[in-house]
């Protein structure tokens, strides 16, 4: 027995170490060559900070609409619903969805959703829409604001960054950064 505990007490001691400090460290380390030193995307607007890469409750008419959150935007701990698309209770969380999105969207056909609309990502905390969730949206936003269509529109594409290289990826859009963007007009 002796044969066997002592390397297992060397190779416990080994691995606290590392995986509690060296490996913290080495990713501090690369963390602080990051920009805004590994910190994420900081927005100060209105004496206000928020967070670009953490999804943002918007509810109002008046504002773009993030995608659902599964946690309720709560960046303390992100998570899906983890329900299938076969289960009746998440069936009738996104068919109310759809319903208060039709409700406050007029003229728009169910169809014309995007599905990212009416379901939460897989962490609950996705910042993005794609620039279709974001142009259904426009009518709705001119309206209440009683802003041209085209200069929202012409707000969307601004905001609208384009796939890596132009090939790799879909082409997404920031909802606090637009939103943001938004109240400046």
């Amino acid at each position: 027995m002796k044969t066997n505990i002592f390397p297992a007490i060397k190779l416990t001691i080994v691995t606290l170490i590392f995986f509690g400090v060296v490996y913290p460290a080495m990713i501090w380390a690369i963390a602080q060559l990051a920009p805004n030193n590994g910190q994420g995307k900081v927005i100060n607007a209105d004496d206000k900070k928020y967070y670009a890469n953490v999804g943002q409750k918007f509810t109002e008419d008046k504002f773009f609409w993030s995608r659902p959150s599964a946690v309720e935007y709560n960046a303390a701990g992100s998570g899906g619903s983890n329900k299938g698309p076969s289960n009746p209770e998440y069936l009738g969380i996104v068919q109310a969805r759809i319903d208060t999105f039709l409700v406050h969207n007029p003229g728009i056909d169910k169809k014309d959703i995007p599905v990212e609309l009416v379901t939460a990502s897989g962490s609950g905390l996705d910042p993005d829409i794609s620039p279709k969730a974001a142009w259904v949206q426009v009518k709705r936003i001119a309206a209440v604001r009683k802003a041209s269509e085209d200069k929202i529109m012409e707000l969307v594409n601004a905001n609208t960054e384009k796939p890596l290289a132009g090939m790799f990826g879909p082409g997404k859009v920031n909802v606090l950064s637009l939103n943001l963007a938004l109240e400046k007009l």
